[in-house]
């Protein structure tokens, strides 16, 4: 039997964070989760966690992993999926064709240094999505992307998130 000690938090020191941005900056913290709740007001809660995984796996962002995986789980998100996610161009099996049409814009919309969003990708989304659904699923993969950075900029610390407790 394999073990694993170096995945364990026993084994592996946590990172100091650089300082704590919501309360250094309490009104952006807050402007940015009020903009949050409302993007995600028009997005499946099961579909928004996993363009947040997928969008805080493009941009190495542990601390959202941690807390959008667990927000998953609790959604109802099995596992196979979540751990897919990262793999999902092999994996499209698990996945329907809504939710590859948005995981390929949050992709597109993520790593912008590839060039715009390509017309094909925004297409594919709209055929899946009405100009409702899409224009709040492009706000919720803005603001993960927003999180995302803050995060990562400030290195938060991932692991101690409870689903339920932001």
């Amino acid at each position: 039997m394999t073990t694993h000690a170096h995945a364990t938090s026993e084994y592996v020191p946590e990172h100091t964070p650089r300082l704590n941005w919501a309360e250094h900056a309490p009104e952006v913290y807050k402007a940015v989760a009020r903009l949050d709740a409302a993007a995600n007001k028009g997005v499946e809660p099961v579909l928004a966690e996993l363009v947040k995984i997928r969008a805080s796996q493009l941009n190495h962002c542990a601390f959202c992993l941690d807390m959008h995986t667990k927000d998953a789980l609790a959604a109802g998100e099995s596992v196979q999926r979540i751990v897919q996610l990262s793999a999902w161009e092999e994996s499209r099996h698990f996945y329907t064709e809504r939710e590859i049409a948005a995981i390929e814009l949050t992709e597109a919309i993520t790593v912008l240094t590839d060039g715009f969003v390509p017309d094909e990708v925004f297409e594919k989304a709209a055929k899946h999505f009405d100009e409702t659904e899409l224009t709040h699923l492009i706000a919720s993969i803005n603001v993960i992307n927003v999180w995302n950075r803050f995060a990562v900029s400030t290195r938060m610390v991932p692991g101690h998130y409870t689903p339920g407790s932001h």
